[in-house]
């Protein structure tokens, strides 16, 4: 059964794809999303893209994840904007970070844990989920 973060979570993940790896250059492997298009505008783009990082990490917050969890997110939300605001070659690693997905990744990741504890909580208490 889903529950509302499980949904949030699958909706994170359909939005860091958008952001991180929609599109795929022709005859390669490489991924990039609208952050890296976004990122082609200068210092607009870089700060439109904070928006669904934000959104992220907005949600994080409110899930309750901790400032472990959130502190990180942070780090990775700070490196893809001083990275993506070097001109062209900035926008050329900002490919390779892919900070939302990441960030998706630390809350699915802490979630998982996070549920993995009351699971096994309730096992050992008797109390069937």
């Amino acid at each position: 059964m889903m529950n509302e973060h499980d949904a949030l979570l699958d909706n994170l993940d359909r939005l860091a794809v958008a952001m991180d790896s929609r599109f795929r250059l022709p005859g390669t492997n490489i991924r990039f999303g609208w952050d890296a298009i976004l990122g082609l505008v200068p210092g607009l783009g870089d700060i439109a893209a904070l928006a669904p990082a934000g959104f992220i990490l907005l949600s994080a917050h409110r899930m309750g994840a901790p400032l472990s969890v959130k502190g990180r997110m942070v780090w990775n939300i700070g490196l893809d904007l001083v990275v993506g605001s070097v001109p062209l070659i900035g926008d050329l690693l900002d490919v390779t970070l892919k900070a939302n997905r990441r960030n998706v990744r630390l809350l699915r990741a802490w979630h998982a844990e996070q549920n993995g504890a009351v699971q096994s909580a309730r096992a050992s208490s008797g109390i069937l989920a």
